[in-house]
């Protein structure tokens, strides 16, 4: 099937990914994700889109713990429950500037059709990770 829309799930790799976090122990699951973001920050050359779409996912499922952050992905997303993965939010905020760096296989897959919308929700997902300064957090007290 490859991919079938924007979402940082909505392709095979990213619903693997999902898969593997769910066999895997309860213990192991953050690891995963955190080398999974590693792997692809310390790529120098070409980056291949499958380890794209696995840091891509990742980054989503730590944007889904933060504030304003989307659920994860119903049908496509892991099933089993994650570990609080908050503290690996600057490690997602490099994984997708990575992403979004030449060279890039994704980045450039995207680029050949309408990227536009893909592009978005790679700024949604930066935007739930930075984390807002005190003074501009809300309260809704």
């Amino acid at each position: 099937m490859g991919t079938w829309d924007v979402g940082p799930f909505d392709n095979d790799t990213a619903a693997d990914f999902s898969y593997t976090l769910d066999e895997a122990a309860a213990d192991a699951r953050a690891g995963i994700i955190h080398d999974t973001l590693t792997r692809v920050i310390g790529t120098a050359g070409y980056l291949e889109a499958p380890e794209s779409e696995e840091a891509v996912a990742a980054a989503a499922l730590i944007a889904a713990q933060c504030p304003e952050g989307d659920p994860t992905d119903p049908v496509y997303g892991p099933e089993e429950p994650l570990p609080d993965l908050t503290s690996l939010r600057d490690l997602a905020l490099q994984a997708l500037d990575r992403v979004m760096t030449e060279p890039s296989e994704l980045m450039d897959l995207w680029d050949e059709s309408d990227g536009g919308p893909w592009r978005g929700h790679i700024r949604n997902l930066r935007n739930v990770l930075t984390p807002q300064p005190p003074g501009e957090q809300f309260s809704l007290i």
